[in-house]
């Protein structure tokens, strides 16, 4: 098994290690997630980084206490995961690195007598499968639109049950006419993505979006969709609840208008 360790990041080393796979801090995406980072820290956010001296950074999580979530979860007195992954290299996939980042969260989570953990999953791109929080004895206790699942692992059974937020039809019914994209610096992946699909929509749609950066955990927490920080919505309806590529949009977009 290759030697590993993990760093607890800081507004001092996150460029030397990066953050999300990501550490030119020319590329887009990365200084903003650093700056939003550094604006967190005070709020109790953490980061823990997997990292070997052979091949560099190979995982991560990323909690903050329930009540600055950015997900449309109602999770005060928890410790939520924003998003955990291991294994950028084969060698360092199914190897037990992902419970140890979580391992790493849960005595966290007691040291600061929180209630528990929480975590919203689902079988997609950018969110972590159930199944580690499962056999970590987390329990499915709410869903969301449209396969999204909140799992939490309570340290008390007397304790109060975190809940989505969201009442999905009143929040959407502010986007009902033309394409509104929603974003925040959470996620780095929004920042290239998100301009390249705006420029498609103007030159090949004639649609101008409008593009909405959440700028606080209470407007995260508003989203209409349960990722909470990408949503795309087109005349009323979700069309994209995870970060896409410009060439997703577009292939979405020509079936919507056909």
């Amino acid at each position: 098994m290759p030697e590993i360790k993990i760093i607890d990041m800081n507004a001092d080393n996150i460029l030397e290690y990066g953050v999300c796979g990501y550490k030119n801090i020319k590329r887009a995406g990365f200084p903003e997630k650093v700056e939003w980072l550094r604006n967190r820290f005070s709020e109790g956010l953490k980061i823990k980084t997997l990292y070997s001296e052979a091949d560099g950074t190979q995982g991560m999580i990323e909690y903050i206490p329930g009540k600055y979530c950015w997900r449309p979860v109602e999770a005060t007195g928890y410790t939520f995961i924003h998003c955990i992954f291991s294994g950028f290299k084969r060698v360092y996939k199914n190897k037990g690195y992902g419970s140890l980042l979580l391992h790493e969260c849960l005595e966290d989570a007691k040291k600061e007598q929180t209630y528990g953990v929480a975590v919203v999953t689902r079988k997609s791109s950018f969110m972590a499968d159930k199944g580690i929080f499962i056999k970590h004895g987390f329990e499915v206790v709410d869903s969301a639109p449209s396969d999204f699942e909140l799992l939490v692992k309570k340290f008390k059974e007397s304790s109060p049950t975190p809940k989505f937020k969201s009442n999905w039809e009143k929040s959407l019914s502010k986007y009902s006419k033309g394409l509104t994209i929603i974003r925040a610096d959470q996620c780095p992946y929004t920042v290239k993505n998100v301009n390249e699909i705006s420029k498609t929509a103007q030159n090949e749609f004639g649609i101008q979006p409008n593009v909405i950066s959440l700028k606080n955990h209470k407007e995260a927490q508003n989203s209409p969709c349960a990722f909470g920080v990408f949503c795309i919505v087109y005349d009323g309806k979700i069309i994209a609840e995870h970060p896409i590529s410009n060439t997703r949009f577009t292939n979405i977009m020509n079936k919507i208008r056909k």
